[in-house]
Formats: C-alpha cells, structure tokens, sequence
C-alpha cells in the first residue's frame, strides 16, 4: 500500500523563536519512502537536524517573528499488514533484560509508577505473564479512560489520567506504560502518524501516540486507546514518554494559530 503524508504546522512568534521538532518519520523508513519527508519552512530559515539518544531525527530552526509555518508531504510504502499479534511472546526475567532496555523499567516525567504499583500488582499479579498480561493492561486503560480533546492537559501524568477516567491517546499511552513496568515489562512510548485506515473515518486528522513493550526479546506494538490491531502506523519517534517526543518545542511565547495533518491511503 502506499500512504500520504504530511502536515503544516503555523505559529505567531512575538520575536525570534528558537524551535525543536521531531517530525520526520524514524531513519528506519528510509526504504520505504517514494518521496522524502523534507522540512520545509515559510518564511525560509536554515533546519538543521540531528540524530538523539533515541534514535529519532530531530530539527532545530530559529522562527523569525510574525507567523511561520512548517510543512511537508511525502508519500511513503506500507506493507499493509494489522499490526502483528504475537500471544506466545515471553516476559523476560529482569536480569536477562539487555541493558539497552533497562531504562524502560524506570518511572520518568509522566509515568509514575511509584504512585500506581501497588494498585498494578493487585490488578495483574494473577494474569499470564507476557503477552496476556499486556493484553489485560491495555484493555484496563482503554476502558479506565474516556478519550475527549478537552481533557487534554500537557501536565497530566499516568495517575492523573487513572483517577480522573478522561483524557486523549497520551494519557493512554502514558498509563499502560506505567502499568506494564510496574509488572516489569519494559514499555516506550511512541508517537507517529495513524490514519483510519481500515475502519471508518472518526473525528479530524491529528499525530497518535501508542507504546511498545519488550516481549520475546523484540519490541511489539500495542495501542491502549483502540485496543485492535491497526494498518498504517508510520512511527516517528520514540522515548521514555511524551517528554522525549513533543512534535515541536518552542522556547518562547509562540501561539499556535494553524495544526493540519494528513494521513491517507492512495488508492
């Protein structure tokens, strides 16, 4: 299958703003492009970008004042496979973890696992360990949380999101996450374009966030906010959280005036 692509992202800076991105899709999409996924900039500045710890491609302008957007499209190819469900997928003892993994166990900015471990071993400690345990944290998010765009708030951590029951796809993310290393199954958070694909067409167009757990000594994706295997995801950053992730940080007073994404299958 092949997909379309892209955004156009516009803000109002007051003065000369400093700006990170991450929104290229992972170097690991690099073959399956049929076009490239270039920053582009109006007004023209200079984007220089950089690999970070995570693997992700990010991007460094300086806005000059008054309005200035980003934007790209591009057309990428998918394989058009659901993602894969894999029951057989082990849990690993903790010191058979690769150190590269080790960090996912960790709490980190919104995923407090000290305030939600006791309530995940009293919910989960009887379920299968691996891929049934998973399952049973994503189906316990997914019907914890009821999804609205005014429940956003960028502040809300996984505890926040459990006790308050409303939030949008990062708070879902954020609390299977911290459920699944409170059981001690190493979870990242992800964040990438999802179009509807497969199923029918809901609300307007937006960036997703989903997580993957380390199973079977390879990472496999899950989505606590759909709870189904969905066709098309193009991954375009991961981390420990939404704090390694955000799609643009500015440092500075920019007000956001335009966010338009696209993501389409072409026939």
């Amino acid at each position: 299958m092949r997909i379309r692509a892209g955004y156009k992202i516009t803000y109002d800076c007051p003065v000369e703003t400093p700006m990170l991105m991450m929104v290229n899709l992972r170097p690991e999409r690099a073959g399956d492009m049929e076009s490239p996924d270039t920053v582009l900039t109006e007004p023209y500045v200079p984007v220089r970008q950089y690999i970070d710890t995570f693997g992700n491609i990010c991007s460094r302008v300086v806005a000059p004042p008054g309005l200035f957007t980003i934007h790209s499209e591009f057309i990428v190819k998918d394989s058009g496979i659901p993602d894969p469900i894999v029951p057989d997928a082990i849990q690993h003892p903790i010191e058979d973890l690769p150190d590269s993994v080790i960090e996912y166990l960790l709490p980190s900015r919104y995923c407090d696992t000290e305030l939600l471990r006791d309530l995940a071993w009293k919910l989960f400690a009887d379920t299968p360990p691996g891929w049934a345990r998973v399952q049973a944290i994503v189906e316990y998010a997914h019907n914890r949380v009821a999804f609205g765009y005014e429940h956003a708030r960028p502040t809300k951590t996984a505890f926040e999101a459990h006790e308050e029951g409303y939030g949008v796809c990062r708070d879902y993310a954020h609390l299977a996450i911290t459920l699944c290393r409170c059981m001690n199954i190493p979870a990242r958070y992800v964040t990438g374009y999802m179009g509807d694909i497969g199923i029918p067409v809901h609300g307007v167009m937006d960036f997703s966030a989903w997580f993957q757990v380390w199973l079977g000594n390879a990472w496999h994706t899950f989505d606590a906010r759909h709870n189904m295997p969905r066709i098309g995801r193009l991954l375009m950053a991961i981390g420990r959280d939404a704090t390694d992730v955000a799609i643009v940080t500015t440092f500075g007073a920019a007000r956001l005036v335009e966010f338009t994404v696209i993501t389409e299958e072409l026939k």
